[in-house]
């Protein structure tokens, strides 16, 4: 991890970061020497992380889809960590469903749950970045809806619409050195995706399917993040940068 020196001592804001992918994403800057103020739902999950972690760690439990607590919950985090210099959009959640099973509550449901939130965080950390000179936006999407594989349509939409968010504010944001970048991750094998969606048939065609003949998992996306919110990608912006093992 220390291969990236500007990234120890900056502040790195992530959300959704007790479980799975961020769970991985949080030890990762953390090892990196990282301050890291994390955002979850799961109270449980999330003390126990950063009680484990310890030093340079600070955790607050949120409901992402509040937006009006959102900045709050940041706020409360920055008085700890110091202004973020770096933000990792990761909290989502891809329940599947079907056209008939989707109400209008539902979907705006998704879409708060999915995509609303990586704005409004945005939003709260950009003057941060600005003070301090620039900053790292990193914004999560899915490979899914660039599948015909599975429906899940209210997901598959807000996730798409992750990738234009991303080009937005990497032009908006950019006179002011703060670059915007779409991480996309495959089918990432955290304990959930393993529990609820992972069949022996479902693996057997992945594996068929990726070039990398193996399980990704949460950890496999440490490496491209870390390059993204470091200044060894210091001249890239609004860009895609696809991790699934070859999938799509």
């Amino acid at each position: 991890m220390n291969r990236y020196p500007d990234l120890q001592g900056k502040a790195v804001l992530i959300t959704g970061g007790a479980t799975g992918i961020g769970e991985a994403l949080v030890r990762a800057f953390h090892g990196a020497g990282a301050r890291v103020g994390f955002l979850d739902l799961d109270r449980e999950c999330g003390a126990r992380l950063s009680a484990e972690l310890g030093e340079r760690v600070a955790f607050e439990a949120a409901d992402l889809r509040d937006l009006d607590a959102l900045p709050q919950a940041i706020d409360r985090l920055r008085a700890k960590t110091g202004p973020f210099g770096v933000l990792v959009n990761n909290a989502a959640r891809d329940d599947r469903h079907t056209i008939d099973e989707v109400t209008p509550a539902y979907w705006r449901e998704r879409f708060a749950t999915n995509i609303d939130h990586q704005f409004f965080a945005a939003q709260a950390v950009y003057r941060d970045m600005i003070g301090l000179g620039g900053g790292a936006i990193l914004c999560m999407g899915s490979t899914s809806y660039m599948q015909s594989k599975d429906s899940f349509a209210a997901y598959k939409t807000a996730k798409s619409a992750v990738v234009g968010l991303t080009r937005a504010l990497a032009r908006e944001l950019g006179p002011h050195n703060i670059r915007v970048n779409c991480l996309i991750p495959g089918w990432i094998m955290t304990e959930r995706q393993i529990e609820m969606w992972l069949t022996p048939e479902s693996e057997a065609e992945l594996m068929r399917q990726q070039c990398i003949k193996r399980r990704l998992v949460p950890e496999d996306m440490a490496g491209p993040a870390l390059f993204l919110a470091s200044e060894m990608s210091a001249a890239m912006t609004a860009q895609t940068m696809i991790v699934d093992g070859g999938w799509v």
